[in-house]
């Protein structure tokens, strides 16, 4: 007759019970790959925009990769004193932002485990980026009134990596969030990231409507 030891076995079962409790985003494997994937296209977008920064500071009269039109050009935008907010060029905040979300991808897929305070300083670093993005957008469209291609690659990596940032740390209890509203958000969490595309791509298409038409 065979017998068991109490607790053997206990904590793999209550690991994978927890894993079934989690949604599939929001588990290490998964949000990892999405860390590395978005952080990767923000930091091409960066590095190019870097490059062509440069690029001008030799040869002013140099046009940009990205110099389509009269509205659509990196050149134009990096004349503007928003393309430098802090006294240096913007995209060099996204080389190294973009880097350090790469990295902790690259961590996670490894098997690292974080402590809460990362998670929390991590949440804090993509919320001020987006915060910056979303200025940025709103500079494009109402002031500066020029799209900048590469600008635009930025705002796209960032928007699913704050939405399921955001959502994570609150699936994890690292944002404190009432349980219903975290199961509800995590249910809809695709859609959320679709229809803020399409609301970004509209504001856009609206605003820029007799260059489209």
């Amino acid at each position: 007759m065979a017998h068991t030891t109490p607790g053997v076995g206990s904590a793999p079962e209550a690991a994978r019970q927890e894993l079934s409790d989690v949604p599939g985003f929001a588990r290490r494997i998964p949000f990892g790959i999405m860390l590395v994937a978005t952080g990767a296209v923000g930091w091409v977008a960066a590095g190019i925009l870097v490059l062509e920064k440069l690029e001008l500071y030799r040869d002013p009269a140099h046009v940009t990769s990205c110099d389509i039109n009269p509205w659509v050009s990196c050149g134009r935008v990096m004349e503007t004193w928003q393309s430098e907010l802090f006294g240096f060029p913007n995209p060099f905040i996204g080389l190294v932002g973009f880097m350090a979300i790469i990295t902790t991808g690259m961590a996670l897929l490894a098997g690292a485990r974080f402590a809460r305070w990362y998670w929390a300083a991590l949440q804090t670093g993509v919320t001020l980026g987006s915060v910056f993005a979303v200025w940025l957008w709103s500079q494009a469209l109402f002031d500066i009134y020029i799209l900048c291609l590469y600008c635009m690659i930025v705002w796209a990596a960032m928007i699913p990596l704050f939405i399921l940032t955001t959502l994570r740390n609150m699936v994890h209890g690292i944002i404190p969030a009432p349980a219903a509203l975290t199961r509800w958000l995590a249910a809809w969490v695709g859609p959320v990231i679709v229809l803020t595309y399409i609301a970004v791509a509209a504001s856009v298409f609206f605003r820029f409507l007799h260059v489209f038409t």
